[in-house]
């Protein structure tokens, strides 16, 4: 309140003598717009957002460095709508039904750095000079609008532009607009309708560290598509229709950090195209449809850390391809039809040693399907591996010996048994010779000899032999 009464008191030319806080305090509360609060500090901060305003506030205060206007009901902005302010640096205009901006519209905003309007699904058309007077833009947010092109000369001015956030709109090639914009190190482009990367839509992003193109429709991607990219570290492109890539398609990306290629149709990962990326740390393959990898195909990966091969139609992993990042700390492999067989059995030792991996379900041999690979017993004879496949069938072989075994010296007891009947009549001592047969051919049948085998030996060879071959068959 002294502050106030005396800024009234005193002549306007005696106001520098004030210190300069009270005098932007006093002049940003003066100008505050209804409906809005400013905060009290010397570049204050104008708070508009859920206003519910249909129109811009006549007047904002000239010390202002950031105004919030998201969320209201605005439609339509005129050409200088918000006057001059010299001292402007961040503008959100955000979830509003904005569908109209006159050319000339931010003129008056010469050092704003940060422009957002993004959540204006009426939004679908953007002039040329649109942004005419914002040289100092570092970060513009078209995001969620409903753009399905930006003139290719619309950022003939905003040589600073660092990040440009164009999500989640309906664009179907890569906006020619950034092409030779070298100063811009974010592009995020993922959610549109993105069909092709053609051999010259990213030329001249030479400072370009972020690249966001997931979630597109990206089926085609041109020979040497990324080849001025040569500072991009994180790079997506999953989920998108990718069945193939060409040759050298990462060629130059000495950089990256981060590779995302989950979620497309990818059948083989190719030897040639991870030849340069010596600094690669995380790489996603996950969720696509392979079924090979080529030997070679990781050679060059020797910074490698984490490795995403889940979710695909992958059945073996042989050592040979795996062998040059063999002590990455993290790999995925679940989700794929592995075989279980002795390829496969420097990867269980690999699982054991170094506790980095697991969830690797056998899909086959029968004998072990269902089973996690760590689980599978793998046999040694002579130190060389026998498949659980070849295992399981020397098994079931000696089993059906058993049987055979076991059905012939059934039978020799049953043909015995017959032939002494026969020979020893109906009386006393056939009876004791019954129980004595009987004793013999419990003997038999767990595997014993008994001595009346050498006895009767030739019962087997001479009536008896033409029945028992019969009975057993061919």
């Amino acid at each position: 309140l002294t502050d106030t009464l005396t800024l009234v008191l005193l002549p306007v030319s005696a106001l520098w003598l004030l210190p300069q806080g009270v005098v932007a305090r006093w002049a940003c509360a003066r100008a505050c717009p209804p409906s809005c609060s400013c905060t009290p500090e010397r570049s204050c901060s104008v708070l508009c957002d859920r206003a519910g305003l249909a129109d811009l506030p006549k007047e904002f205060p000239c010390e202002a460095s950031a105004i919030n206007l998201e969320k209201n009901r605005l439609r339509f902005l005129s050409e200088r709508a918000f006057g001059t302010l010299p001292s402007l640096k961040s503008l959100s205009l955000g979830h509003n039904n904005i569908s109209f901006i006159t050319p000339g519209a931010f003129k008056g905003l010469t050092n704003l750095v940060d422009l957002s309007m993004a959540h204006n699904e009426y939004i679908s058309y953007l002039h040329t000079r649109t942004f005419t007077g914002l040289r100092r833009l570092v970060r513009l947010d078209l995001s969620d609008c409903n753009l399905f092109n930006i003139p290719d000369r619309i950022f003939i001015e905003q040589t600073a532009l660092k990040e440009l956030l164009c999500f989640q709109n309906n664009f179907r090639r890569i906006p020619g607009a950034i092409r030779g914009m070298e100063n811009l190190t974010h592009i995020y482009l993922e959610a549109n309708k993105i069909e092709a990367v053609a051999y010259n839509s990213l030329l001249g992003l030479s400072s370009l560290r972020y690249l966001n193109l997931q979630e597109n429709r990206i089926n085609v991607i041109h020979d040497q598509a990324f080849q001025d990219l040569v500072q991009l570290e994180n790079f997506y492109l999953n989920d998108n229709l990718l069945s193939d890539l060409p040759g050298l398609a990462f060629k130059g990306l000495t950089r990256l950090k981060m590779l995302n290629l989950g979620g497309n149709q990818l059948t083989n990962v190719s030897n040639t195209w991870f030849s340069d990326l010596v600094e690669l740390e995380v790489l996603y393959l996950d969720r696509n449809q392979l079924v090979s990898i080529e030997e070679g195909a990781f050679e060059n990966l020797t910074s490698l850390i984490t490795l995403h091969l889940n979710s695909n139609n992958l059945t073996s992993l042989p050592f040979r391809v795996f062998q040059p990042i063999y002590f990455l700390g993290h790999l995925f492999l679940f989700k794929n039809p592995w075989t279980c067989d002795c390829s496969i059995l420097w990867l269980k030792d690999w699982m054991e040693n170094y506790k980095l991996v697991r969830d690797i379900p056998c899909a086959s041999p029968s004998s072990v399907a269902g089973l996690d690979l760590s689980m599978v017993v793998f046999a040694k004879v002579n130190g060389t591996c026998i498949d659980p496949s070849e295992l399981n069938l020397t098994t079931a072989s000696l089993e059906v010996l058993s049987t055979t075994e076991n059905r012939f010296n059934s039978l020799i007891s049953k043909l015995l048994h017959k032939e002494l009947r026969e020979e020893m009549g109906n009386g006393t001592e056939s009876l004791r010779n019954e129980t004595l047969l009987a004793e013999e051919e419990e003997q038999m049948s767990a595997g014993v000899r008994g001595p009346w085998a050498h006895s009767y030996g030739p019962l087997l060879y001479a009536p008896a032999a033409g029945l028992l071959f019969a009975l057993l068959g061919p």
